[in-house]
């Protein structure tokens, strides 16, 4: 099985971990790494602030604040020493690197055409192109931090713990179409998370980190042939986006009271 990863320059795991993680079960073709423009940073600002409106937005923007003096050193030395213990679990691989602005650009669609992967992994919040999904034979996938169809687009892990919708919080393996997080799913992955004590970026990282081997035994079994889309007929179906401030106190407020 040959692979490609799509991952954010400044995404330490994805970067220093999940190529060693593809290499362990497949032969790893390329590695495309995103260094996205100011332009692309104020677009999805924007985005954002016309989907929810300018007070809605200041929450958005609260919580971000919050989060970066109140809770991002805790989960920054976490993730350094979760780094360190799956480095020394999966050895260093050799795969051509393409630095581009975007996946959806010419370079991209070039690089990853000659490394002509079967699967490829979309660890990247920019929403790709169809001439870039199906270059892959068996195709593209992401590892969704949500429950699919319940909890599509962002921060599904978070908004599941607002609800306490326990048995929602985890990441769906699917694989990409047109849609926003619409593709066929093959696996949901969690585990046994402490909602009081982590925050959701800890979380929603876990459902990943914490499930390594058997997400790599789900995509193998995709590659051979012998792996079924999960049906989610009639299910519930919602698009969510970015943290509040006021629901993660909610959240929290809620956890101490129940011890969960």
């Amino acid at each position: 099985m040959k692979t490609v990863l799509i991952c954010h320059d400044g995404a330490l795991l994805e970067q220093l971990v999940m190529p060693r993680w593809l290499g362990s079960f497949s032969e790893v073709t390329g590695i495309v790494v995103l260094r996205e423009t100011r332009q692309r940073e104020h677009q999805r600002v924007r985005r954002e602030l016309t989907r929810v409106g300018m007070l809605r937005f200041i929450d958005v923007s609260l919580f971000r604040l919050y989060y970066k003096l109140k809770l991002e050193a805790a989960d920054t030395a976490w993730e350094a020493t979760r780094i360190n213990e799956l480095r020394a679990q999966y050895p260093a691989i050799e795969a051509p690197i393409l630095v581009t602005h975007s996946p959806n650009s010419p370079q991209a669609e070039e690089f990853i055409r000659e490394r002509a992967p079967d699967l490829m992994i979309a660890r990247c919040k920019v929403i790709l192109n169809k001439r870039i999904f199906s270059i892959p034979t068996k195709g593209t996938f992401v590892m969704h931090p949500g429950i699919c169809p319940e909890y599509r687009n962002a921060h599904g892990c978070f908004w599941a713990l607002v609800r306490a919708d326990f048995e929602r919080v985890g990441m769906s393996l699917l694989r990409v179409d047109a849609g926003v997080d619409t593709g066929n799913i093959f696996g949901f992955f969690s585990y046994n998370f402490d909602s009081l004590r982590e925050s959701h970026v800890r979380i929603q990282s876990r459902v990943v980190w914490d499930n390594l081997k058997p997400i790599a035994e789900l995509l193998q079994r995709i590659y051979e042939g012998r792996a079924t889309a999960i049906d989610v007929t009639g299910r519930e179906s919602n698009v969510w986006g970015h943290p509040w401030l006021t629901r993660y106190f909610q959240w929290k407020r809620r956890a101490r009271r129940d011890g969960r």
